[in-house]
């Protein structure tokens, strides 16, 4: 080896020695670090078919012969400036290089000398300018911290080419971490890769969520400790980054985004994700005080208005029962009498539910109402509250079905689940009009070990922009209050604590035709979940 090739074996950038048809004849440690190929594999080779994507190798075999033609006259003349292009690595990803070519004559004939490095971090940067932008102005003008979220990780994943970008923020409440948003590139399926919500410390959110700090994971088939990761290397993904969402005080969730290929770690990026979600995590606390603030407006005048109509109401009919005892006592007949001791306990009743719903939902926020998990059978649970509503639904000629098996074991509270069971079916007795039908079905999804326990009727139904606030304390959807249909608006909200309570949810569910269709999910065994050190108070206190 000639001295100055032997000084070019140890040159930082990568170098690349060719004859004028492309031959290889040198290649350094660099270039092996950049392109993948060893030395033995890459000389003698041919450098266009070794490094350069398969649709610009005509093009590039064109200009090499067109520098050879050129490069007569002074032999260590440089040709050109600086090139950028689309070099190929082994493993077969794409990625930038800028190179330098120089010819010499040698004994054995002209020879080029090609200095490269990859650029893919400075263009990484450049293209981080836009993504800013965009990120910005998508925050501006987005109307909900929702909508932002999805911006945001589009933004992200569309302009840096990250086939998969999510965005996960910690649910204080249930202590595990939901996704917010998540980008995906067009015709990639995600199987089972695609979770929803995650424990603490599990997975690569969980774990920068756990210590505050943003991971690198260079290969996520390496990752043996994860079971997202290997779902994640079984669809093709290879390096994950995570860093946290965080206001500067406490970290609110964690940016993730997803490659196709291996790739080690770079400080460069790992800043520009973490300003990035240092930016999305000011936001975020920002417009979660504002939302906040409008929720609880929107829940003391829904409070207000239930007051007004679920409490005062029966509060006026036993005040009117009362002053009729008081007046004509000596005149009305003993059935008389009993009639009005009926309405008075009737109502009785109504504000003694109410209490006990706003107690309920009360305890169960702050972790003081007891859910003891046994082995039990939904199966049984559900026919039980079948079996209890059966008048109320005879009295408006409903017809109900049941779809279930035999048993449905699950560890779990039976007492908390009749409870689940009776709040769905009387919503679905009371919201049906008279002649409709209720749907019960339950079964055990055996790909992912969770009992799917769906309730549909054929009731009035949910506006679909109402939807969204179908869960919040004290809302009552305008179908019910049109038809002036009582209810206190706790009911569902206390059925979703107690299913969270036991690492379960419950969804509505697109429904054809008229009606609704709840889906509850719960989990063959539970480890319960109780906030600690918390105090989840009604919004009015």
């Amino acid at each position: 080896m000639r001295q100055e090739q032997v000084g070019f074996a140890v040159a930082v950038q990568a170098y690349i020695a060719t004859s004028t048809d492309g031959r290889v004849n040198g290649w350094n440690p660099a270039a092996e670090r950049v392109f993948g190929y060893n030395a033995a594999e890459a000389c003698e080779g041919d450098l266009t078919d070794l490094i350069i994507p398969a649709r610009f190798r005509e093009v590039y075999r064109a200009d090499l012969a067109r520098l050879a033609r050129l490069a007569g006259g002074d032999p260590s003349r440089v040709l050109g400036q600086q090139l950028q292009l689309t070099a190929l690595h082994r493993d077969g990803h794409e990625f930038p290089i800028e190179m330098t070519l120089t010819v010499t004559e040698e004994p054995s004939g002209r020879m080029f000398h090609a200095f490269a490095r990859d650029i893919t971090s400075a263009r990484r940067a450049a293209q981080f300018a836009d993504v800013q932008a965009a990120i910005a102005l998508g925050l501006a003008e987005a109307d909900s911290s929702t909508v932002a979220a999805h911006r945001m990780v589009e933004a992200l994943g569309v302009k840096m080419g990250w086939p998969v970008v999510e965005l996960w923020l910690v649910d204080d409440h249930r202590q595990v971490l939901t996704c917010a948003a998540r980008h995906v590139e067009a015709d990639r399926q995600l199987s089972d890769f695609a979770l929803d919500v995650l424990e603490l410390g599990v997975a690569l959110p969980g774990r920068v969520c756990a210590d505050g700090t943003g991971r690198w994971i260079a290969d996520l088939s390496t990752d043996t400790m994860s079971l997202r990761s290997s779902a994640a290397a079984r669809i093709g993904l290879h390096v994950a980054v995570g860093v946290p969402v965080s206001t500067g005080r406490y970290t609110l969730g964690a940016l993730c985004v997803y490659g196709d290929r291996v790739e080690h770690p770079e400080d460069t990026l790992l800043g520009l994700l973490g300003g990035l979600a240092a930016h999305v995590g000011q936001y975020l606390e920002r417009r979660r005080a504002e939302e906040l603030a409008v929720e609880l407006a929107h829940t003391k005048d829904e409070f207000l208005a239930m007051v007004t109509h679920e409490l005062r109401n029966p509060l006026a009919v036993i005040s009117g029962a009362v002053a009729v005892f008081d007046d004509e006592l000596d005149e009305l007949t003993t059935e008389q009498q009993r009639e009005y001791l009926r309405v008075i306990a009737r109502s009785s009743q109504r504000l003694s539910v109410m209490t006990d719903d706003l107690l309920d939902l009360a305890r169960l926020e702050s972790g003081q109402l007891a859910v003891d998990l046994v082995d039990t059978d939904l199966c049984a649970i559900i026919s039980e509250a079948v079996h209890a509503n059966t008048a109320p639904a005879v009295d408006k000629q409903l017809t109900v079905t049941m779809q279930l098996p035999q048993r449905l074991n699950l560890h779990a509270d039976p007492n908390r689940l009749r409870q689940v069971a009776d709040n769905l079916l009387t919503n679905a007795i009371k919201y049906t009009p008279a002649g409709g039908t209720i749907t019960i079905t339950a079964g055990l999804d055996d790909t992912s070990h969770m009992i799917n326990w769906t309730v549909a009727d054929t009731g009035i139904g949910v506006p679909p922009d109402e939807q969204p606030r179908l869960f919040r304390r004290f809302y009552r959807a305008s179908t019910a209050l049109d038809k002036r249909i009582p209810g206190t608006g706790l009911g569902l909200v206390i059925t979703r604590t107690i299913l969270e309570r036991h690492h379960g949810t419950i969804a509505l569910a697109h429904h054809t035709g008229p009606g609704t269709t709840f889906v509850v999910r719960l989990p063959t065994t539970a480890t319960l979940t109780c906030p600690e050190n918390e105090t989840h108070g009604l919004p009015f206190d």
